[in-house]
């Protein structure tokens, strides 16, 4: 997961197709409509640490609707969330200011593994050892 400071993100390319999502969209309906094609990033908003929509939202866009592209956490990020999101998938990360991409970091290192599935890895750690 790529972790940014709130005054370092970088400039996008002048070509990158950049689709912001917010908390109460439809995504059944963009979907449909065929918003998402030829999309390279998400950009899925956290207007309150508390709000955790966007969390679904992330699931939603990778399993129900095969995603690939980058999927980015705005708003009111806090590294305690981090770890969360990479695992609904979640690519990427600005987080909220004053907060460093270091202490971010550290905290998706703590954990090498899981053993339940997630957005990323479907799979339980038992069953991918069996296969």
């Amino acid at each position: 997961m790529n972790i940014f400071a709130a005054n370092a993100v970088p400039a996008d390319p002048a070509d990158a197709k950049v689709l912001q999502i917010p908390n109460d969209a439809d995504l059944p309906e963009l979907a449909r409509s065929g918003a998402l094609q030829g999309v390279d990033r998400v950009e899925l908003s956290f207007p309150k640490f508390t709000d955790g929509r966007a969390y679904s939202q992330a699931v939603l866009l990778r399993r129900r609707y095969g995603f690939k592209g980058e999927i980015r956490a705005t708003g009111d990020v806090l590294i305690d969330q981090l770890l969360q999101m990479q695992r609904c998938g979640f690519d990427s990360a600005v987080l909220s200011p004053g907060l460093d991409p270091a202490e971010g970091r550290r905290q998706l290192d703590r954990f090498p593994g899981f053993y339940q599935g997630d957005a990323l890895q479907p799979l339980p750690r038992f069953a991918r050892r069996a296969a």
